[in-house]
């Protein structure tokens, strides 16, 4: 009967030694471990816009098409920057011509006797002659910028990625310097893990992150910067330019959270990045 409730009384403090232990690793896990269910897989997202204006007569991509850099993207109508081209082209034969004869001029005053021909008219017929090449070096430039314009309605891919929330369509307006579509860099895919300020102190940068998905994937990487600085909503600045601090009466302070860049080191061949989602950040800090 003794040796019962002996055993009995060992096991209800093995117990509850057990239930200790157990939830100090669960605080421990909870409040001190860096982990975080805050975090968002991002991208680099490149606008493209056109650098000329015109009608889109060609759109050889669809949404969330996979184009390389370099592909065509958007043709923007090319008619009126071909005629621009000749236009130039016929201006620069003008001052060539125009060149050659103030030089031809210029030559023939310089080989005649100063009894014939005064030294001033000799400066004069030089001088046009030079503001005929500097007018030639005009025409010239003005051909390279038509022909810069030409080249232009071809708008192509800046990076590998893919086409997103494609909008423009054949026979839109392209507007100078406007976007008219968006393409996520592919190559550029890493994760923000936004950290309660507590857990700071854990965190190193090159300490390995683990990053699982909400669909189940996992992938690995290393924390690669802590960001210095968050905006301060209780401090905004007043219309004279002094501190709006509001009167605060909360009883519980919540801990802020930070912005941590993991970068990406291995992705599962299956998983498939979204910039946008969701994912639960785990830090090993380093020893």
């Amino acid at each position: 009967m003794f040796l019962q409730k002996t055993m009995g009384f060992v096991a209800t403090v093995a117990i509850f030694a057990a239930a200790i232990a157990t939830g100090r690793v669960l605080w421990v896990h909870y409040m001190d471990a860096p982990w975080t269910r805050d975090g968002r897989v991002r991208a680099d997202i490149i606008t493209v816009a056109p650098d000329v204006s015109g009608a889109v007569v060609a759109m050889p991509v669809v949404d969330n098409q996979f184009v390389h850099q370099g592909d065509l993207v958007m043709q923007i109508d090319p008619s009126h920057y071909q005629i621009a081209v000749e236009q130039a082209n016929a201006t620069v034969a003008q001052r060539k011509t125009e060149l050659q004869m103030r030089r031809d001029d210029a030559a023939r005053r310089a080989d005649m006797d100063s009894q014939v021909v005064s030294k001033e008219n000799r400066d004069n017929a030089a001088h046009a002659a030079a503001g005929a090449a500097a007018q030639l070096q005009q025409a010239e430039a003005a051909l390279d910028a038509a022909e810069l314009n030409l080249q232009r309605t071809r708008v192509v891919a800046p990076v590998d990625g893919y086409i997103t929330n494609l909008n423009t369509h054949r026979g839109d307006y392209a507007t100078s310097g406007a976007a008219k579509l968006a393409i996520v860099d592919s190559n550029s895919f890493w994760v923000y893990g936004y950290f309660e300020e507590t857990k700071l102190p854990y965190v190193r940068v090159g300490d390995k992150a683990k990053m699982q998905l909400m669909s189940g994937a996992v992938l690995q990487g290393h924390v690669e910067s802590i960001s210095r600085g968050i905006y301060d909503s209780d401090n905004p600045e007043s219309r004279e330019l002094l501190a709006d601090v509001n009167p605060t009466f909360n009883w519980v302070r919540l801990a802020q959270r930070v912005p941590i860049r993991i970068r990406i080191d291995s992705v599962p061949a299956n998983a498939i990045l979204s910039a946008g989602t969701t994912c639960t950040v785990t830090v090993t800090p380093s020893i």
